[in-house]
C-alpha cells in the first residue's frame, strides 16, 4: 500500500494523486485482475453488438442504428476510466499529470453528457415506432437518425467544454489529493486555491439541465407510450410493444438511478467510499450489464448474435 503521508513535498508531484481503492499489495493486483475481466467483457458484449448490426441487414434500422451508436459510446465511456483505474492499481505513487487527470475529466463528462442525450433520442425513436407506426418510416428517416446521432456527440463534447477549461487554467493548491479513482468535479474543485462560486454555480447548473431536461423528455415520451400500448385491444399485441420498450427502459433505471443519487441528492452528505461506489455503477458496471439487457429482451438482437457466433465459429 501507498504511504501518501511519506511525500514530504506535495508541491513537487507533477500532478495529483489519485487515491483510488488504497489497500495491501495484494488486494491491488486482485482489483486489477477484476477490472480487468469487467473490462474485457464490457468491450466483447458491446463490440459484440456493434458488429451484430453491421453484418444483420435485418437490423439496418435507425433503433439498431442508435443501438449500435450507444453501444460504441459505452465502448468509449468505460475506456475514460478503466484503463487509467487499472494502472493505478499497480502504481506505487498513484500519480495522474495535470494534462491527464483534466483529459479524464472532459472525456469522461463528455462522454456521459453525450450517454444522457442518446437516452433521449432512444426514447423518441420508440415513441414514433409505437405512437405513430403509419408515419414512422417517413419520419425517422436514415438522413434524420444520422443527424440525431452526430447531434448527441456533437452536444455532449460542447455540453462541458468552457467550464472545464476554466477549472483546468485554475492554481491548485494543498496536498493536490483525490479521494477517488477519477478526476471528479468535486474533489478538484476543493483543491482550487481561490474557490470561485460562480464557476460551482454554473457546473451544477448545466449539470441539472443536462440531466433534468433528457430525463424529462424520456419519461414524456414513455408516459405516450403507455397511453398507446394500453389502448391495443389484443395481449400479444402490448406483450410486443412493451418488450421493445423493455431493455431501454431498464437501461435509463440503471443510468438515471445511480447518477441521480450522485449528483442530484446532496453531494455534500456523501462519503468518498460512497462516491466511488455509484460513480463505479454508472460507468462500468452500467456498460457492462447494457449489452446483456439489450441481447436478452430483443428477439432479433438475439439472433444476430447466435448468427454473429456462427460466422465466428
Amino acid at each position: 500500500m501507498t504511504d501518501i503521508n511519506t511525500l514530504s513535498n506535495f508541491s513537487t508531484i507533477p500532478g495529483f494523486i489519485l487515491l483510488g481503492f488504497p489497500g495491501p499489495r495484494q488486494s491491488q493486483i486482485l482489483l486489477f485482475m477484476l477490472f480487468s475481466f469487467i473490462y474485457i467483457l464490457t468491450l466483447t458484449g458491446n463490440g459484440s453488438i456493434i458488429c451484430a448490426v453491421y453484418w444483420d441487414q435485418r437490423l439496418h434500422t435507425p433503433m439498431y442504428i442508435l443501438l449500435a451508436n450507444f453501444s460504441f459510446l459505452e465502448i468509449c465511456y468505460v475506456t475514460s476510466t478503466v484503463p487509467n483505474m487499472l494502472a493505478n492499481f499497480l502504481s506505487d505513487t498513484k500519480v495522474i499529470s495535470f494534462s491527464g487527470c483534466f483529459l479524464q475529466f472532459y472525456f469522461f463528462f463528455s462522454l456521459g453528457s453525450t450517454e444522457c442525450f442518446f437516452l433521449a433520442v432512444m426514447a423518441f425513436d420508440r415513441y414514433l415506432a409505437i405512437c405513430k407506426p403509419l408515419h414512422y418510416p417517413t419520419i425517422m428517416t436514415r438522413h434524420l437518425c444520422n443527424n440525431l446521432v452526430i447531434s448527441c456527440w456533437v452536444l455532449g463534447f460542447l455540453w462541458f467544454l468552457v467550464p472545464i477549461t476554466i477549472i483546468s487554467k485554475m492554481t491548485f493548491c494543498g496536498s493536490r489529493i483525490i479521494d477517488h479513482f477519477l478526476c471528479d468535479p468535486g474533489p478538484l474543485l476543493a483543491l482550487i486555491c481561490t474557490r470561485d462560486p460562480m464557476i460551482e454555480l454554473t457546473s451544477s447548473y448545466l449539470s441539472s439541465l443536462l440531466l433534468f431536461i433528457p430525463f424529462l423528455f424520456i419519461m414524456g415520451s414513455y408516459v405516450l407510450v403507455l397511453r398507446a400500448v394500453l389502448r391495443v385491444p389484443s395481449a400479444a399485441g402490448r406483450k410486443k410493444a412493451f418488450s421493445t420498450c423493455g431493455s431501454h427502459l431498464a437501461v435509463v433505471s440503471l443510468f438515471y438511478g445511480s447518477v441521480m443519487v450522485m449528483y442530484v441528492s446532496p453531494t455534500s452528505g456523501h462519503r468518498a467510499g460512497m462516491q466511488k461506489i455509484v460513480t463505479l455503477f454508472y460507468s462500468v458496471v452500467t456498460p457492462l450489464v447494457n449489452p446483456v439487457i439489450y441481447s436478452l429482451r430483443n428477439k432479433d438482437m438475439k439472433d444476430a448474435m447466435k448468427k454473429l457466433l456462427k460466422i465466428q465459429n
